[in-house]
């Protein structure tokens, strides 16, 4: 799949363009702080719904329109999919027609169309795939167990519907437990009534962790190979995934019966402290190398390098689940590899039908993959075919 057309404004610093992006590998160029990393940021907004860089969408409009009565920022993508092609449209909005300027504290109102219909974030998520490469993903090894559980959720759900249901309802029965829990402690509830929550968190909890594990199971594999080439051969990376309940099981079955048996064993230790304290919610990645814990004694290089096999894996795994090759965006990688890895990572990308490449310098790119690539000049808010 590819991305063919993309409009924006006021999106960022950019007022308002059109750009069409042909099927094939694309640089855009331009010194820091132009608009280059905007471009891809827009195109993720499309595909997760989402930003990969902030959670305050009011940061996505532009700043010269947020003292209008009513800001608005858009997004518009047309993407070539293997039978068909889809638009997707994302509206940001501060404020309601007729009403004063918002105040500084409003949050942007969002609305999704797919096909000129309105949809639901839930509805749009895995209609089109895409994998983000950046500097910041060296925070996946050495980060938060969040963001793992994060990257994790997000590859699932991009080919599973069915996970991205129960993701968002077993969050809320998380938040609907900790008040019950909290009622409890305080002698307001009687503990007989965690029993209705308890089957909605283990029923929705076990898919998860079922489906965690076998998607680690192929991102092992997947990136093991990948690996191997980034480190010459010379290091062995191991992904295990470290379940907080389920650990031993190996069908969904067995799953839910450990989290059962969880759920008792630590109940009287939940109402004391009014927090869930088993399920996926609590779940973490580790990556070893040679038997070495990457989040804790990799060097810098020997992480990021840990990160980009991890990406690389996302890629073959979500092409060989959708039988379609994701779009590839790659934000300000190259700066960070030496010039083998350089390489590797282009070597890896040839599959795709579409890569999104942003840089600085153009003099880190081989010579013959720019000859067969498509370059745009990043100035100030405005985007030119080279």
């Amino acid at each position: 799949m590819w991305i063919s057309r993309l409009n924006l404004t006021n999106f960022r610093n950019y007022g308002n363009i059109n750009l069409e992006l042909p099927s094939s590998s694309i640089v855009f160029h331009g010194d820091n702080a132009q608009g280059k990393s905007n471009l891809l940021e827009a195109i993720w907004v499309l595909t997760t719904t989402k930003s990969h860089r902030t959670t305050n969408e009011r940061e996505l409009i532009n700043r010269t329109v947020v003292g209008d009565l009513m800001p608005v920022a858009y997004v518009f993508g047309e993407v070539q999919r293997s039978k068909d092609s889809i638009t997707l449209e994302v509206t940001l909005r501060l404020g309601k027609a007729g009403h004063p300027v918002p105040s500084e504290s409003a949050t942007a109102q969002k609305r999704i169309r797919v096909n000129g219909v309105a949809r639901r974030a839930i509805d749009v998520v895995g209609q089109v795939n895409a994998v983000m490469f950046s500097a910041q993903d060296i925070d996946l090894i050495s980060g938060a167990p969040s963001l793992r559980r994060r990257h994790i959720d997000l590859i699932n759900s991009q080919i599973d519907s069915r996970y991205l249901h129960c993701l968002q309802q077993y969050h809320r029965v998380i938040l609907q437990r900790n008040r019950l829990l909290d009622l409890i402690q305080q002698h307001q509830a009687r503990p007989a009534e965690l029993e209705f929550w308890d089957n909605e968190l283990v029923s929705n909890g076990s898919y998860l962790i079922a489906q965690r594990k076998s998607l680690v199971r192929s991102l092992n594999e997947l990136s093991v190979t990948a690996h191997d080439t980034l480190s010459g051969g010379t290091e062995n990376l191991r992904l295990i995934y470290l379940p907080k309940v389920g650990s031993e099981g190996t069908v969904r079955s067995e799953i839910e019966s450990e989290f059962w048996h969880a759920l008792h064993q630590t109940q009287s230790t939940e109402i004391s402290r009014g927090m869930t304290l088993v399920g996926p919610h609590r779940d973490d990645l580790r990556f070893e190398v040679n038997s070495v814990d990457m989040g804790i004694y990799g060097s810098r290089g020997q992480q990021r390098t840990v990160a980009l096999s991890l990406r690389m894996a996302e890629a073959s795994h979500l092409r060989k689940q959708t039988n379609e090759a994701p779009i590839l965006l790659l934000d300000d990688m190259l700066s960070e590899l030496d010039q083998t890895r350089r390489l590797h990572l282009m070597e890896s990308i040839s599959f795709a039908q579409q890569a999104l490449i942003t840089a600085t310098d153009t003099e880190l790119f081989d010579c013959s993959f720019l000859d067969h690539a498509i370059q745009f000049n990043v100035r100030q808010g405005t985007v030119d075919r080279v």
